[in-house]
This record gives structure tokens, C-alpha cells and sequence, in this order.
């Protein structure tokens, strides 16, 4: 603030006016109003600012004493009215907002005695609809506080918040009368007060018969009225929420409705012209004279201020143009034209990408709410995984198809992409095993969506051939999700990065990773080799067609099952060892591999009464090993207990499951198991197709387990004196490895180390 400034401190200040060296101040304290006067200081008084008002005059109102809460949000208005003839400086009473009135409605409106006083009035509105008058030499006076009557004067009752009070001159001039300015000696004959609803009440000094008469006439505009402006003339400038409007109280204007036989009076209705400009919270007109016109001062909502030319309505015959001119004007409004026709094209384009984009983030909304929310029922968008083998030119070829379907009401437009990932699972059975090097080598499969209407499905192939030099490494996981990228329909609005994480908080569910899209999952299968089994064709098939990938014999029969069962997670695989194994043995050397697991028979009814009704128990735990291959539907009219097949590489494989009893294991006698026989002449088969079965089994006991069942009791002696055996055979296991980098005795240590592994594949467990 400037040296000069002078400040006024005062907490409940409402509203203000000035006129010349004098301050007019409204306040609101405990509940009723309190209109004071300063006097300003003079520059040589700056040293001892003012800090009382010299003079104050209490107004009630129907606020003050009923305490209307819903009038609390809306200020006074506060304006001031001169007579032609007071003395002082009407230049300063024009820049404060106030007017001057001719003299008939100046008495009309405060009485004789105002007029005589030669004082101007200062005009009160207050938010109870109250019109008030106070002469400004009342306040002035030094005996104010002592006077018994109120020199406040109520004119008019609005019944409605009070947001504006000007003054209009209606009648013109005649063009043979001498130029008179709009604030000079003639003064405004119309006072206007404007309600916050629309309600508008217009006073002008009518002809009476012998004397001059009010004419007090109300009008209703379209509310609610925010601010408005006189433009010194008979027009009338008020803001709403949506537009700006301009009336017109000219009594001379030929389209204004007027009462019969009644010249000069006040119209009857008034017709609002739009200005098209919206959300404009304050108003001002600032004169042009020079060049014949006035500008309408605007500030929106935002605190952007806007001006507008305005025609001055007193002006006379529009000047005549020459062609060159008219055709320049023309040219001009034509150019003007054609830009605003492209920036609306423009506009338009924009809001049509806002559209789509709206409707799409709305559809995909839609169904990740369907899919989040069924995440432990049925889903309504499903994705059925299932192996088989198909005919591929001269080979037999292993696929996986994945069938989505959709049984929501929600169509897949198009921006939907189908993902299919394929890697490789850990073999390991211990309790949050890590994924993440498996994850790293995934392979992902797209497949755009064009359209997926409600109740169709689609299907996609996939070839799980091995490359060229390589093997098919089971087991694979097959994982399928939805995947729609939000750049591609955010990106056409703004490319704004800062509009993604507006949309989407970093925990949102199913957002992706990289925060480029939305991921939801919809099923993930482990495919191992049981569901890749060739059942029909035996040998006879492995000798006519060869397969797809044939693996070569495994070099070290240890490590290769090591490295693919890692059931016992007390062996450590060994990686890069040399070739233990002479080559010149060939395959002749290696018998068939065997394994076998027990299986509680009590376990499996119970877990298999649902699948094996009329069946016998080994028939249905081979129908439920094979539930998921494909070539396994003959057996579900069979009652066989053992089959025969050929693994994805051309291996011969065999599963054989029969009824053994358990008698050492429980102290309240023997216990009826199931035992499932493993035979392959390859180990790397037999390790594969172990621990496919073993996986299933976990997955029942799991199962069983969360139902509470209860197992029965067993000799703990039996199961330590197992494992003391067990450990015997991993010691000696581990020495005949030794023997073997030693090159001592190969073909007899060979045969025992086969011996070993057979005893250590059959350890004597039963799954309880």
C-alpha cells in the first residue's frame, strides 16, 4: 500500500459508498445495521488517520430482528441520488455509482423538506427487500445522536434481496432541443430498484392532472439476478447465471407496450435482449462520449474481466457509408464468419472425441466392475483352457485353445485385446516358490477383440510346439486376461499424463503395471503331461508318424530327475555336471523307470463321491487323472484301471492303479489305500508324468483339509524308521555319484545307482 492510503479497519463492514471527501459505510452489529460516515483526511493529515466514524444512524429491518438465516449470504446496497440544483461536484457523485434525478421525482421520492435541505440521499437496499432513504446532512450533523427521530426513510418494500439500485432518463430529447449530457442539469426521471429473483420495481414522476405524480410500476425478469448496470440512458444492463440482458424503458420506443392514451409513461412489459455472455458476477458501463457509444465492463466467475461495445441508444441516424467502405465491412464480417464456423467445427470434433471417449471408459468400467465383483463366483466374461492334439500337415501337433465367452450384458467393443501368456511352472511344491525367473521368460499372445456382443464367444488356437533344438518343458502355464489400453481413448482428448492418474489411483484394481491400461484376469491352467497323453494309437502311431519335438536320452539320469521332480526338497539340483553316463551303453543299459504313490482310499471316495457314483474306486481315480485330456472321453464308459499312451516327445507311458492294504502304518489296523503305478521307459517322462499326479493329489488334500477332515492315527516309530531309510539311501546315493566322476567300476555303479533311485521313488508313504 502507497503512503497516501487511508484504511478504514472494520471487521463487520458490509458494503460502502463515497462522494467526494466523504465515506459512507454500512455495518451489520448483533443483528442490526449501522450506517457511519467518515470524513477522509485531507493529504496533510496522513500522520492521524480516522479511526471512528464522525457520525452513524441505526436502520431496523425485518433481518435484524428475525434473524432469516437464508438472507445471511446476501450484502446491502448502497447508491446515492442528487437534485440538479444541490451544490457540490457531480463529476464525483457520477464516478462513486451514484445519479442525479430531476427535480419533481427528487421530491416525489423523498419529500419537500429533502429537497429544500439541499442534501444528496443516500440510497439503502437490504437483503429483506427494504428501500431506505438518509439524507447525507443528517448524518453529517452534530446533534444527530441526540435526535428522538429517525431521519431513516423507508420508500419501498421489494419482498425479495435487493441487489441493485440505478437510474434511467426515459424520455428523449427532441432533436431541436440543445445537447444536454446524460448527468448534467436534466438529470435521470426514472429511479429502478432489481431483486435477486427477478422483480423489478421502476419509479418515474408521471403528469398528473395539475401536478406531477409518482408512477410506481413492477416488472418481473428472469432470475436469479446476480449484479446489473444503467448505461445513463433508458436502458438497463442485469447478469443471471447464463446470460446478460438488456431492457429498454424508453416511453418513445415503438415496440414497448404502453398504456392507452398515457404519452411518457413507463412500458407495461419489457422484453430482455440476450447478450450471450454467461457467468458475469459484477457490471460496469465507463462513457465514451467522444466516440458516441458506451462499454459494458464484465468479470465472470473465473475473475476474467470482458468489455463490450455497446451502441448508445441516444445516438442519432447511423452514418452513411460509401461502397469501399460497405464492401470492406463485408468482407470483414465474412472472414469473421468463416473463422467462428471453423472454431465451432473444431469445438465440435472436440466434443465428439470427448464423447467416444466418455462411452468407452464407461463400457470398460462396466465390465471390470462385472469382472471384480465375481471374483469368487461366476464370472460373466469366462475363458475355458483346454491341450489337444491336432493334425498340422505331415505331424501330430500339440495345441492349446482358449474359448472366451461372454455372458454379461456388456458388449467387448473394440480396444479389447485377448492375452494369452505362456510360461513355464516351477516344480517346486514348497510353499511360496518364486515364479518371477519363469515369469521373465513368458510369451505373450494378442488377440484384438473386434466385437463380442453378449452371449457369443470366440476362439483362439494356439501351437505349443517347441522351437527347433529344444523340447516342449512341462509343465506350462496358461494364463488369459482382458486388456484394454487407455492411451489409445485418452489420447485423442489430451496428452496429458496427468490424466491417468487423476482418473486412476495407483491401488486401483486392475490397473497395469506400466499404468497404460486396464488388466483383468480371467483364468490361469497349469498344462502338464497328463493332459497332453496320447491315448489311441500306441506304438504302432510312434512308428508311422514321428512326433512334433523328440527329446534326446537324457545324459545324467540323476540330475535329469533332480532337476524335473525336486519332490524331495532335500535334494539340491546340480547344474552343468559332467556326463556321467558312459554314451556306450546306450539305451539298452536303462530299464524301464518305475515310481508309485499310495493314496488313501478313504481320501479318495470322499473326495471323488461327487465324479464316481456306480464306479469302482480305481477306475474313477484314473477317470479323475484324466479328467482334463482330451482323448480320455472313451475311458468314461470303461471300467479300465490302467492305460497306455505316448508322451508330447514319443515316449511310451503307462499308469496302472490298483487296491493295496497298508497294515504297519496305523495301530488301529491296516489301512485300504490306492496305490497309482508310474512306468515310462524314459526317466524324464516318468519325473513329468510323477509330478503331474503328485500336483493333483496336493491339490485334494488341500481341499480335504479346508473341510476339516480327520486323519487317522499312525506309528510314529513306522514313519521315523522310513525316514532313517531314506536318508540311508540319499547317503548312498550321493557316494555312488562320487564313484561315478571317478570313473571307478561304471557299469556295476550304474546298476546300483538305478537300484537306489527305484527304492527312493517308493519310499512306503501313504497320503492320508
Amino acid at each position: 500500500m502507497g503512503s497516501s492510503a487511508c484504511t478504514f479497519p472494520d471487521a463487520t463492514l458490509c458494503t460502502f459508498t463515497l462522494l467526494n471527501d466523504v465515506l459512507v459505510t454500512l455495518s451489520q452489529v448483533q443483528g442490526k445495521w449501522c450506517m457511519n460516515l467518515h470524513k477522509l483526511p485531507s493529504p496533510e493529515d496522513q500522520e492521524t488517520l480516522p479511526r471512528q466514524p464522525i457520525s452513524h444512524v441505526d436502520i431496523t429491518t425485518c433481518t435484524s430482528n428475525d434473524g432469516d438465516e437464508s438472507l445471511a449470504h446476501f450484502l446491502p446496497v448502497l447508491c446515492c441520488a442528487s437534485s440538479p440544483g444541490t451544490s457540490g461536484s457531480k463529476e464525483g457523485l457520477r464516478h462513486s455509482g451514484g445519479f442525479i434525478l430531476e427535480e419533481p421525482l427528487f421530491s416525489l421520492l423523498f419529500g419537500i423538506d429533502a429537497a429544500m435541505l439541499d442534501s444528496p440521499m443516500i440510497l439503502c437496499g437490504f437483503p429483506d427487500g427494504q428501500l431506505c432513504s438518509v439524507p447525507l446532512k443528517s448524518l453529517s450533523s452534530p446533534d444527530n445522536g441526540c435526535r428522538e427521530d429517525s431521519p431513516v426513510k423507508i420508500l419501498h418494500h421489494l419482498e425479495e434481496p435487493v441487489v441493485f439500485i440505478g437510474a434511467l432518463r426515459t424520455e428523449r430529447k427532441s432533436p431541436e432541443a440543445e445537447e444536454v449530457p446524460a448527468f448534467g442539469d436534466l438529470g435521470c426521471d426514472c429511479v429502478v430498484a432489481l431483486g435477486h429473483y427477478g422483480k423489478m420495481v421502476a419509479i418515474k414522476a408521471a403528469e398528473g392532472d395539475e401536478v406531477k405524480v409518482p408512477e410506481l410500476r413492477e416488472y418481473y425478469l428472469q432470475g436469479p439476478v446476480l449484479c446489473a448496470a444503467c448505461s445513463g440512458g433508458s436502458r438497463m444492463y442485469y447478469s443471471t447465471h447464463s446470460d446478460i440482458y438488456a431492457v429498454d424503458l424508453d416511453s418513445n420506443t415503438p415496440d414497448a407496450e404502453k398504456v392507452e392514451d398515457s404519452p411518457g409513461t413507463l412500458p407495461s412489459a419489457l422484453s430482455p435482449a440476450s447478450l450471450s455472455i454467461c457467468s458475469v458476477v459484477a457490471l460496469s458501463l465507463s462513457s465514451r462520449e467522444s466516440e458516441g457509444e458506451s462499454e459494458l465492463l464484465a468479470l465472470s466467475a473465473k475473475g476474467r474481466l470482458m468489455t463490450c461495445g455497446l451502441c448508445s441508444p441516444d445516438g442519432t441516424q447511423p452514418v452513411m457509408m460509401n461502397p469501399d467502405k460497405a464492401g470492406q465491412r463485408i468482407k470483414e464480417l465474412l472472414s469473421g464468419i468463416g473463422h467462428v464456423s471453423e472454431r465451432v467445427s473444431s469445438l465440435k470434433k472436440v466434443v465428439d472425441q470427448k464423447n467416444r471417449a466418455l462411452t468407452s471408459l464407461n463400457q470398460v468400467m462396466n465390465v471390470s466392475a462385472a469382472l471384480l465383483s465375481s471374483q469368487n463366483g461366476q464370472k460373466p466374461i469366462t475363458c475355458t483352457i483346454a491341450a489337444h492334439w491336432s493334425r498340422l500337415l505331415v505331424q501330430n501337433t500339440l495345441t492349446v485353445s482358449c474359448i472366451l465367452e461372454n455372458s454379461s450384458e456388456c458388449t467387448l467393443e473394440r480396444g479389447w485385446t485377448l492375452c494369452v501368456q505362456l510360461f513355464a511352472s516351477s516344480c517346486d511344491f514348497e510353499e511360496g516358490s518364486s515364479d518371477s525367473a519363469a515369469t521373465d521368460t513368458a510369451t505373450t499372445y494378442t488377440f484384438p477383440i473386434d466385437q463380442l456382443l453378449p452371449g457369443n464367444k470366440t476362439e483362439v488356437t494356439l501351437p505349443l510346439g517347441p522351437a527347433e533344438g529344444s523340447k516342449l518343458e512341462l509343465p506350462l502355464t496358461v494364463s488369459c486376461s482382458l486388456y484394454y489400453g487407455l492411451r489409445e481413448i485418452l489420447g485423442t482428448v489430451s496428452d496429458s499424463t496427468e490424466l491417468l492418474d487423476d482418473l486412476l489411483s495407483d491401488d486401483s484394481p486392475g490397473l497395469s503395471p506400466d499404468r497404460e491400461g486396464i488388466c483383468l484376469p480371467l483364468r490361469e491352467v497349469t498344462i502338464d503331461i497328463l493332459h497332453c497323453l496320447r491315448l489311441d494309437g500306441g506304438s504302432r502311431e510312434s512308428e508311422a508318424t514321428p512326433p512334433a519335438a523328440a527329446v534326446s536320452l537324457p545324459t545324467d539320469p540323476l540330475d535329469t530327475f533332480l532337476k524335473l521332480s525336486r519332490v524331495q526338497s532335500d535334494l539340491e539340483s546340480v547344474e552343468g555336471s559332467e556326463e556321467l553316463v558312459p554314451s556306450a551303453l546306450g539305451e539298452d543299459y536303462l530299464a524301464p523307470s518305475v515310481a508309485s504313490i499310495k493314496v488313501s482310499s478313504d481320501l479318495l471316495r470322499t473326495a471323488l463321491k461327487d465324479t464316481s457314483e456306480g464306479a469302482l474306486l480305481c477306475c474313477a481315480a484314473l477317470r479323475w487323472l484324466l479328467a482334463e485330456n482330451a482323448e480320455a472321453a472313451a475311458l468314461r464308459n470303461t471300467d479300465a484301471t490302467a492305460v497306455q499312451g505316448l508322451a508330447p516327445d514319443g515316449g511310451e507311458v503307462q499308469l496302472n492303479i490298483r487296491e493295496v492294504t497298508i497294515s504297519d502304518l496305523s495301530p488301529a489296523g491296516p489301512i485300504q489305500a490306492v496305490e497309482i503305478i508310474i512306468q515310462s521307459s524314459l526317466l524324464a517322462n516318468m519325473c513329468q508324468l510323477h509330478h503331474a499326479v503328485v500336483r493333483r493329489i496336493q491339490a485334494l488334500v488341500l481341499e480335504q483339509a479346508a473341510q476339516d477332515s480327520s486323519s487317522p492315527d499312525v506309528r510314529m516309530q513306522y514313519l521315523h524308521q522310513i525316514q532313517a531309510n531314506h536318508e540311508t539311501l540319499l547317503k548312498e546315493a550321493q557316494s555312488l555319484r562320487d564313484r561315478l566322476c571317478l570313473g571307478n567300476d561304471s557299469d556295476a555303479v550304474v546298476e546300483k545307482l538305478l537300484h537306489v533311485y527305484r527304492q527312493l521313488r517308493n519310499p512306503g508313504l501313504v497320503v492320508l
